[in-house]
């Protein structure tokens, strides 16, 4: 019997010479009839570009974004294609989770992806939170992320020159136009985090340059909080040049932010580490065993110097997106694009 299911086509992008992609396995094990599942893969160096081209090809009424390292829940789709009920419903996302079995530094990383202090309401994009909700692009990701295909071919798909945050300006046109974005808390990935901290430090101030890049084509309200990191940068220039030029009273005053802002962070740090969850199962939070509290307490301590350090990337990255030169970073003559489609 056939069932009465939209098409989808689950899009992973992947490098040219990349053997092992993840993300195809798991998307081959959805529960979802097989007649009514494509899966590409877009291979090349650009992936906004490569995405585009994958749209272009695919035969999907829905689009199933994917990293190549994404793995997707068994009961993905089910539970995405339902929202596409409500014909005002556009995109459908949810986060993509700390695997518990990663390695301890990837799983402090999780957790400074999931504060609140580190990334205000973007912590949805890594940690299930709250019920089923109409949202906006600061909740949800490009590696976990169904979209309906003609609504983003009808804006021409993603914008090639504002790589990372392609995906955030096309959410914000969708929801200008009275399209709805819908966040998922149990519709999330397994993607573990940067494994070193250069590589985590790298990703950060690839976020800050890429929102400001952002806000300088489509400005919004909703950017406001963005500032926040390179104001802070601006302030911390300010108090060190203070102690140099200014009275010791006026030195001691601009440092009673930055004690309260210390406060802070110690105090989510504590937070992170007794309550939050490393997947979408909870997490103890009667204490559990002595031995497990402590290593839980241990590792939330450690996401303390990382909160400081990202706000500095962040605001370093703000910076430098507000003065680059935008463009598609894709040669095609060098870096071609190819599609493949691979059995389901």
């Amino acid at each position: 019997m056939i069932e009465n299911v939209p098409s989808v086509t689950a899009l992973i992008a992947a490098r040219p010479d990349q053997a092992q992609i993840k993300a195809v396995a798991a998307a081959r094990a959805m529960d979802y009839p097989l007649d009514r599942l494509e899966i590409l893969i877009t291979r090349g160096k650009q992936p906004s570009a490569q995405r585009n081209a994958g749209m272009k090809s695919a035969v999907g009424e829905l689009i199933y974004f994917l990293d190549d390292d994404s793995l997707a829940q068994v009961e993905n789709l089910r539970r995405a294609t339902a929202h596409f009920r409500d014909p005002a419903v556009q995109m459908v996302g949810g986060p993509n989770v700390c695997p518990p079995d990663a390695p301890l530094l990837e799983q402090i990383f999780a957790r400074v992806l999931a504060s609140r202090l580190a990334f205000g309401p973007s912590r949805a994009r890594y940690t299930s939170t709250g019920q089923v909700r109409e949202t906006s692009e600061k909740e949800l990701i490009l590696c976990n992320l169904v979209a309906r295909r003609d609504a983003l071919l009808g804006l021409g798909g993603f914008n090639e020159a504002l790589y990372p945050n392609e995906e955030n300006a096309l959410m914000d046109e969708l929801q200008k136009r009275g399209g709805k974005l819908i966040y998922d808390p149990d519709l999330f990935v397994y993607r573990r985090p940067r494994s070193t901290l250069k590589a985590f430090a790298k990703m950060v101030m690839t976020y800050g340059r890429g929102r400001a890049e952002q806000f300088r084509l489509h400005p919004t309200f909703g950017s406001v909080l963005n500032f926040v990191p390179p104001l802070f940068l601006s302030y911390l220039l300010a108090v060190i040049i203070a102690t140099f030029v200014a009275t010791p009273w006026i030195a001691k005053l601009l440092t009673v932010p930055l004690a309260i802002y210390l406060a802070l962070v110690l105090a989510e740090a504590v937070t992170l580490g007794i309550f939050h969850q490393t997947d979408c199962t909870a997490v103890d939070k009667t204490g559990g065993t002595a031995p497990g509290f402590i290593k839980r307490l241990s590792t939330g301590a450690a996401t303390a110097p990382l909160i400081v350090l990202t706000h500095l990337l962040y605001g370093l990255g703000f910076w430098r997106g507000l003065f680059t030169r935008l463009e598609p970073m894709l040669n095609k003559s060098s870096n071609p694009i190819t599609v493949e489609r691979v059995g389901a």
